[in-house]
């Protein structure tokens, strides 16, 4: 096996007709590994994570949680037992489970962790882009990205992406445990921590798809959440509990 190796992290939720085809997409690349941390699916897609993983030994591995619901709260999860159990691993990887994040773009993006701690999948970098979105949801991407720049002083043109890889040592400087943000602010929160720890982070150019089967977890409350932790950057740049440098 030559290349760095990858563990791609995919929460799910609810999410058993997209999983198998990503799965699929993702194994095709002979370096990467998958864990699938699901969060309780009514729909059944822990079973199917778990058929998956029975059908590719050594290279699925499924964690179900329980207790309090949460994208933040799965990435810790699946992040703590990667940095526990993969000492093999050289890259830890986010990726949604809908599909809207491409496999095909996986090798260039672990290519880039070469010259990087930090690299974002961004939609908003020049070859990058966002796929059938309607004009609203095209406006409030650019209204949330561009106060959440202002506000916190970062760079990154894709703060809210979770199509994101990151080298294993960077993962443990930043302390992902104690991370508060739940919803999309967990992008961002982290990506902060990074900034503050003094890593090296790049964007990458992605094409950002549109879901393929099932429904959006973008709901209000993620949307409140997000704006709740700006205010909170507002008045502490780096009350997100960032490790001090």
């Amino acid at each position: 096996m030559s290349g760095p190796t990858a563990l791609v992290i995919v929460p799910t939720y609810n999410e058993r007709d997209n999983l198998p085809i990503l799965l699929g997409q993702l194994l095709v690349h002979p370096n990467v590994t998958v864990l699938v941390v699901d969060d309780q699916s009514p729909d059944g897609t822990g079973a199917v994570a778990d058929a998956l993983a029975a059908g590719h030994p050594g290279r699925v591995e499924v964690i179900h949680r329980t207790g309090s619901r949460g994208l933040g709260r799965s990435y810790i999860e699946g992040i703590r037992v990667a940095l526990a159990r993969r000492s093999d691993v050289d890259v830890i990887c986010q990726m949604d489970a809908d599909l809207s994040h491409d496999p095909s773009r996986l090798p260039a993006l672990i290519a880039a962790t070469e010259r990087a701690d930090l690299v974002i999948g961004s939609r908003y970098v020049p070859g990058g882009e966002v796929g059938e979105w309607p004009v609203h949801r095209r406006g409030m991407s650019w209204v949330a990205g561009t106060a959440t720049r202002r506000i916190t002083g970062l760079r990154q043109r894709d703060l809210s992406g979770g199509y994101k890889l990151w080298r294993a040592n960077a993962l443990r400087a930043i302390d992902v445990s104690s991370t508060t943000a739940q919803g999309y602010g967990f992008q961002i929160e982290t990506t902060m921590r990074a900034h503050r720890a003094g890593l090296r982070i790049v964007e990458e150019p992605i094409r950002f798809g549109v879901r393929m089967a099932g429904t959006s977890k973008l709901t209000s409350g993620v949307v409140w959440e997000g704006a709740r932790l700006l205010v909170d950057l507002r008045r502490d740049p780096w009350s997100a509990g960032a490790p001090a440098p």
